[in-house]
């Protein structure tokens, strides 16, 4: 579907705060990795893995998330993931992105931390190279893990703490509250490293709740509940927490059973400071901008760009470089006006 704002959206400069890296891998890829990997995958070719994107929950596409996975064993599989992503992401006129990444995934199938993260930074620095987009990385624990493991991951990433920005929370939210890893997040933050969590995407408001006062979170993902409780809403106003949501994903995953229907206006109009990303784009049907663009009939040209100033406001970038990117968002529209 075309919009009056495609070619806007084309040319507007942006961060994405809310992509899964592995959730960008793609079916060729995965077919790619599992030959040079020898790794047994149970389809039979690219549109029969197409054919099973066909989720009516989050842990339907879970399952299949945690099995595409599996082809990803060496540093060079996850440095051509990170570099791929990046480059559909300069194609979207991203200029920089902090990316979530599943340790647990990959360790507890006996790929070694070292592995995973090395061959992350190495496609993030060919993408600084190529394209100039700059990164950060985001350490996710998996919430239907336990409390143990997650303090087990974050004993493992210790030697890379220079080179991770925050820690976060995903996988299955229903009966996992944040209040699970209160203890990890605490642990996490006394190392200096930023919180971030998923909560209110399945999960009640009293999730996003928790996420603020036992997680204590510098940023909230998806938050779509939240807007369920009028006093949260003004609590997340107050504070500008930042919300990163992610418009196709809570289609494909049944949030939000119509776009024309997403609750992205009431966000803004309610004074949230909402921000648009793709989550798992392989899995979800695209990248950043195609987000932008199924959301676009519901906002006017103003709007757009405030989402994208929210993109960086809501960064864990230094205020010299969001002020930078700001100044470029304001002077593209002005001379797109």
């Amino acid at each position: 579907m075309t919009t009056p704002h495609d070619a806007f959206i084309a040319g507007l400069p942006k961060a994405e705060l809310h992509l899964h890296i592995e959730g960008s891998l793609e079916p060729g890829q995965m077919f790619a990795f599992a030959r040079r990997n020898r790794v047994d995958i149970p389809f039979a070719d690219v549109e029969a893995v197409r054919a099973a994107y066909d989720f009516s929950n989050l842990q339907d596409f879970l399952d299949i998330y945690y099995a595409g996975a599996e082809v990803l064993r060496t540093e060079e599989d996850f440095r051509d993931l990170t570099t791929a992503y990046f480059d559909r992401a300069a194609a979207d006129n991203v200029r920089h992105a902090e990316i979530f990444f599943d340790p647990q995934t990959h360790t507890d199938r006996g790929i070694p931390f070292g592995v995973v993260v090395e061959g992350l930074l190495a496609g993030m620095a060919e993408a600084e190279a190529r394209h100039g987009v700059t990164a950060r990385l985001i350490l996710c624990f998996l919430r239907h893990l336990d409390e143990a493991a997650a303090f087990a991951t974050l004993a493992e990433a210790e030697p890379w703490y220079h080179r991770i920005a925050a820690v976060g929370l995903d996988s299955s939210e229903v009966g996992h509250p944040p209040a699970k890893f209160a203890r990890v997040f605490q642990a996490a933050s006394v190392h200096g490293l930023k919180r971030v969590a998923h909560a209110g995407e399945e999960g009640p408001p009293d999730y996003v709740r928790e996420a603020l006062d036992l997680l204590h979170i510098d940023r909230l993902d998806h938050g779509n509940r939240a807007l369920e409780d009028k006093t949260l809403v003004t609590r997340l106003a107050r504070q500008a927490m930042t919300l990163t949501v992610c418009p196709l994903s809570n289609h494909k995953l049944c949030v939000v059973d119509d776009l024309a229907r997403h609750p992205i206006r009431a966000m803004l109009d309610h004074g949230l400071r909402a921000t648009i990303n793709s989550d798992d784009p392989a899995y979800f049907g695209g990248y950043v901008n195609d987000n932008f663009r199924a959301v676009a009939p519901l906002l006017d040209r103003a709007q757009l760009v405030t989402l994208a100033r929210n993109s960086f406001l809501g960064s864990f970038l230094d205020d010299a470089a969001v002020t930078r990117h700001l100044e470029a968002i304001d002077a593209y529209a002005a001379g797109a006006a």
